[in-house]
């Protein structure tokens, strides 16, 4: 990307979507297609830098075997991952969580070259693995078509893929309308292929909510936790697949209970914006167990405000309700 940016002039800037406490959400152009841009800090020199690279040559005798061992141990730090035992616990995904999966993923796109890694290229990796999201992004881009894609990077900033994002302002979270899709239903004994109703539509995303839920809770190493849910945070794509598409605050499991094991006094302290745990007064101590799901939020969150009938009034209809269900 880095080539297409400085030298050919490829990547258009059009808008900020977002800017605080150092965090840029830039929608641009690159080849013609809308992405967004994404840095957790403004200024590149805010990353801490590769210890090693203080050394001289260092950089010209990394392989990119070691390139991989680096960058895996600072995935497992950043996403909190057991360092211990984790290949008999959690669900039965196999991915998402062990140390081979993470040099296998790694290993797909570093050691697939025939040179070494220079400063430069070092530092823009290391400081992309020192933001928590791309880590979890990258980590899960062919485990998951329930996140955003990465497709590329340059710095310390990364480009993930322009979707149709949700809103609170409106109660249609998804404005359906950007979505150019077309329905898989017959629409005749030929097969004609035709537009998806607005309804069936609406019954294939929030179908697609739930299995987004069930793959999180189930397909990976360790369970999945969202713990700010909100309609911004997802987005869908042309086919109407739900999409997290901000994930700062996203845990699996082992990092999940270190944040919820703290020092309470009652059941308040021991919640962590949409992830809450129990107090035990005897103990004063949070249980690190979660005792919210991904589901009930989604379904607090999103699908009640959505299909809430006091605000469709007779239109409601049973929104929920899909045939043969």
């Amino acid at each position: 990307m880095c080539e297409d940016l400085c030298v050919h002039g490829l990547v258009e800037y059009k808008r900020c979507l977002y800017y605080e406490n150092g965090k840029k959400v830039i929608e641009a152009r690159w080849r013609g297609s809308s992405i967004i841009l994404k840095s957790k800090l403004e200024n590149f020199s805010s990353y801490e830098p590769l210890g090693i690279l203080d050394y001289q040559d260092t950089a010209e005798e990394l392989s990119p075997v070691d390139v991989v061992f680096y960058a895996t141990l600072e995935v497992r730090n950043s996403l909190g991952l057991a360092e211990e035992n984790e290949d008999e616990e959690g669900g039965g995904g196999g991915g998402g969580g062990s140390n081979s999966s993470l040099a296998k993923l790694w290993g797909k796109k570093l050691k697939n070259r025939d040179k070494g890694y220079s400063r430069a290229e070092l530092a823009s990796l290391w400081s992309l693995l020192q933001q928590e999201e791309y880590t979890f992004l990258r980590v899960l881009q062919d485990l998951s078509t329930h996140v955003a894609k990465v497709l590329g990077s340059c710095g310390h900033f990364y480009a993930v893929e322009y979707l149709s994002a949700g809103h609170a302002w409106d109660q249609n979270i998804f404005s359906l309308e950007e979505v150019a899709v077309s329905g898989l239903q017959d629409q005749d004994r030929d097969g004609a292929r035709g537009r998806w109703t607005t309804r069936e539509m609406v019954h294939r995303i929030a179908l697609s909510f739930l299995d987004m839920v069930w793959h999180f809770d189930n397909d990976f190493t360790h369970k999945l936790h969202l713990c700010d849910i909100k309609p911004e945070n997802f987005a869908i794509r042309k086919d109407l697949t739900v999409v997290a598409i901000d994930v700062d605050m996203a845990f699996f499991e082992p990092k999940m209970r270190d944040i919820l094991d703290q020092n309470c006094s009652s059941d308040d302290d021991c919640n962590f914006f949409d992830c809450s745990s129990r107090c035990n007064l005897n103990k004063r101590r949070c249980s690190p167990r979660r005792r919210n799901s991904n589901l009930q939020v989604i379904c607090e969150k999103i699908f009640r405000p959505w299909f809430s009938p006091t605000l469709l009034g007779a239109k409601a209809g049973l929104p929920l309700q899909v045939p043969g269900f």
